[in-house]
């Protein structure tokens, strides 16, 4: 009966699993696209650079998708479970919660572990070719669209001005060219009518023009002695490069992020960032040290001894000095202060950038675990607050997932802005989430074995209607013992 029960609810789990998964994928995808939208469109991409841009953005968001995928589909299994009275029979046969819920928490926990081996294998891989990739798009020029009456500056040199187009984009007429060559003056083309392609390499775009004159001047600047040329053609050929066009492929080895290495390469990374406060102790001292040339003398001069009573009773730092030598002795001093200064400047600065890779290294180490962890605590979230409901389908389900997901990441986001800011440990930021939500499971389970209403509208009805009751009883004793105490005065 028990091994019926537990196909019944994973047959039950598998198909919104899917879909949810699907949705969530699609979702947090179309997030990144619409933030760089911008950067992405009129850069004329192919079909397979597309198609790798959008494999690797969901291979991205794979770990964030399992969670609330598992969120929504707990709570959509359980809701429809209860929403069809089946569940009602699994509690009248005497099976808790607990018991039914249990083949759908080996699963969570098989995926859970999916998430982290994905996390630290694929992830990384994936995040170094997508920053690659991302960073090709970005910075390739826009792709060839001179439209008509209007200035077009992309290709490097050259600025070109079509007056019409015909419909095939391959007749042109109208055409003024300018050509950039920092003289006296940019040389000028002007022609009636011409052809305008791309060589089949797609490596030049070439101007076959007709009836139309060139027009250049030569000379030296700032002198009268220039000579002006105009040239007249019938047929005129000019050839753009468009290698500047073409995106280049950056290499893998020129970013450097930590959520681009694993969980040993963080921990390799981390052990050598942990030692940074004797490594800069012992730098600080072979740098300043230099600086304080008589703190060497103190010791074996004896000077501080002797001259004890001449310090005390002097009035000012310069009585100690000899005239002759006062002046130079402050210069001197104010060079090695403004030395000091600047090297304890660049130190502290060093130490710094170094002390936040190492938060920023320690983060992505917790990373790693707190992400597989968000999917049991939202399952243990999802499959009691189903069972609560009792509704299928997608409205309700869908209402409840997105409110706790949505708690999720911010006091996810939060937490980790804490780390980053240094008012939280790593420990304390990158589990604030789990921490907060693994109570509000506990108490969602132990409301869902004890049949609660917790989210039964007739519930909360017939309460406030005896709270309404009781507060008008209230009100009407409180009146009539007020009509007794004026009758008593009178």
């Amino acid at each position: 009966m028990f091994k019926k029960l537990d196909i019944l609810i994973i047959r039950s789990f598998i198909g919104p699993f899917l879909a949810a998964f699907a949705i969530s994928l699609f979702v947090l995808t179309m997030q990144f696209f619409w933030l760089y939208i911008d950067d992405l469109v009129g850069k004329g991409l192919d079909f397979f650079t597309v198609m790798k841009l959008v494999g690797l953005v969901m291979l991205f968001w794979v770990p964030m998708a399992l969670p609330l995928a598992l969120l929504f589909s707990s709570i959509m299994t359980f809701g429809n479970l209860g929403e069809s009275f089946e569940l009602v029979a699994i509690k009248a046969s005497g099976i808790p919660l607990l018991r039914f819920m249990r083949p759908l928490f080996f699963i969570t926990i098989l995926l859970s572990g999916l998430a982290f081996l994905f996390s630290n294998n694929i992830i990384p891989v994936t995040q170094l070719k997508l920053a690659a990739l991302k960073y090709d798009i970005i910075v390739s020029k826009p792709a060839i669209d001179i439209k008509e009456g209007v200035f077009y500056d992309k290709l490097d040199g050259y600025v070109i001005k079509l007056g019409k187009k015909e419909k095939n984009d391959s007749v042109i007429h109208d055409i003024v060219l300018f050509e950039k060559n920092y003289g006296l003056q940019d040389n000028m083309l002007m022609a009636e009518s011409g052809i305008m392609r791309v060589t089949p390499d797609k490596k030049f775009l070439e101007f076959i023009l007709k009836n139309g004159w060139r027009f250049e001047e030569r000379g030296t600047r700032g002198t009268a002695n220039t000579e002006f040329i105009r040239l007249g053609f019938k047929e005129y050929k000019k050839i753009f490069d468009l290698s500047s066009f073409q995106m280049n492929k950056t290499g893998d080895s020129a970013f450097y992020d930590p959520k681009m290495l694993s969980l040993r390469q963080l921990n390799h990374a981390i052990d050598s960032l942990e030692n940074i406060d004797t490594f800069y102790l012992k730098r600080s001292r072979a740098d300043i040290t230099p600086y304080v040339r008589f703190a060497r003398y103190a010791a074996d001069t004896g000077w501080i001894k002797t001259d004890t009573l001449k310090i005390k009773t002097a009035k000012s730092f310069d009585a100690l000095l000899p005239d002759s030598l006062r002046d130079v002795i402050i210069d001197a001093s104010v060079g090695q202060i403004s030395s000091i200064k600047s090297n304890v400047g660049l130190l502290a600065s060093d130490y710094t950038e170094k002390y936040k890779s190492l938060r920023f290294h320690e983060i992505e180490w917790h990373r790693k675990f707190t992400l597989s962890v968000a999917c049991i605590v939202l399952f243990l979230i999802g499959a009691p607050l189903g069972s609560i409901i009792r509704k299928g389908g997608l409205g309700t389900p869908l209402v409840f997932a997105i409110i706790f997901f949505v708690l999720f990441h911010l006091f996810n986001t939060f937490g980790e802005k804490f780390v980053k800011s240094g008012q939280a440990s790593p420990l304390q930021g990158m589990w604030l989430s789990t921490l907060v939500l693994i109570p509000i499971g506990a108490f969602l389970t132990y409301k869902a074995m004890r049949d609660s209403q917790l989210f039964n509208q007739e519930f909360y009805y017939r309460t406030f209607t005896r709270l309404r009751k009781i507060w008008n009883n209230f009100r009407k004793n409180q009146g009539s013992k007020n009509k007794e105490q004026e009758s008593m005065i009178s």
